[in-house]
């Protein structure tokens, strides 16, 4: 890895219940670069059905600003967003609204996993997608949503149906794999997945060798947005192609 990167606090924002986003985003991290976690006390875990999936939704937004007033002691740059249910709910609109709200409890930018997803996306041309995620069929259905409003064509999307928030993290790198080559096709651009407690960059990266073609994993995608974002360029080997090419 070639260090260009001039160093930068950033806050990273997780779900009390989330135990792969440290771990992935530490590994991804360039020189003189910190994360620095702020947890949202996460009260209602489960996740087993759309009624489960909405009182996690409620704790999680009720829980943010005090994660953020703690988190931004430290003095952070910039915020990133160690989770991505909530910012995909709402379709655009939805997750504009999110970022303006963590904009204006912290005076500061913000990378969400929506708008980091989109944008690796974007980076490569992708029309038609396949998409993974841990949810029920209520999240996956914003997710589609989301994808969709932005002008993606979703071929498929195969959600596990984690039953919490803290099991998400439970799913093996051989379920990964399966649920990816179950949204692939001949004519799919690109893959992607949603859910930043799944641990999916090696088994994404390792998946575009085989596949020829972008499989990206959403930690890795908001690792990239948050540092191009923030001018770092350093251009990161073994995590996949996004970190590696853009």
């Amino acid at each position: 890895m070639t260090i260009l990167s001039k160093g930068r606090r950033f806050a990273l924002v997780v779900p009390s219940t989330n135990t792969s986003v440290e771990r992935e985003f530490h590994r991804v991290r360039p020189q003189d670069c910190s994360w620095h976690t702020g947890r949202i006390m996460i009260d209602a875990p489960a996740l087993d059905s759309a009624e489960a999936f909405g009182l996690f939704r409620e704790g999680l937004n009720a829980a943010l600003p005090s994660a953020l007033e703690i988190v931004m002691t430290c003095d952070p740059e910039y915020i990133v967003m160690g989770m991505s249910a909530e910012t995909f709910w709402g379709g655009v609109a939805g997750n504009a609204a999110f970022e303006e709200n963590v904009r204006s409890l912290t005076g500061l930018g913000v990378t969400t996993g929506a708008t980091a997803a989109a944008e690796a996306l974007k980076a490569f041309g992708a029309k038609k997608i396949g998409i993974v995620t841990p949810y029920q069929p209520v999240g996956d259905e914003q997710v589609v949503a989301y994808f969709t409003e932005l002008g993606f064509e979703v071929h498929a999307i195969h959600g596990l149906c984690s039953a919490s928030a803290t099991s998400i993290a439970d799913e093996t790198p051989e379920t990964l794999r399966a649920a990816f080559l179950a949204v692939d096709g001949p004519d799919v651009d690109a893959l992607i997945q949603a859910g930043t407690n799944l641990e999916a960059i090696a088994v994404a990266a390792e998946l575009e060798g085989e596949l020829g073609k972008p499989v990206i994993a959403i930690n890795a995608a908001t690792i990239w947005h948050a540092l191009r974002t923030n001018g770092i360029d350093d251009k990161i080997a073994g995590f996949g192609s996004l970190l590696e090419r853009f």
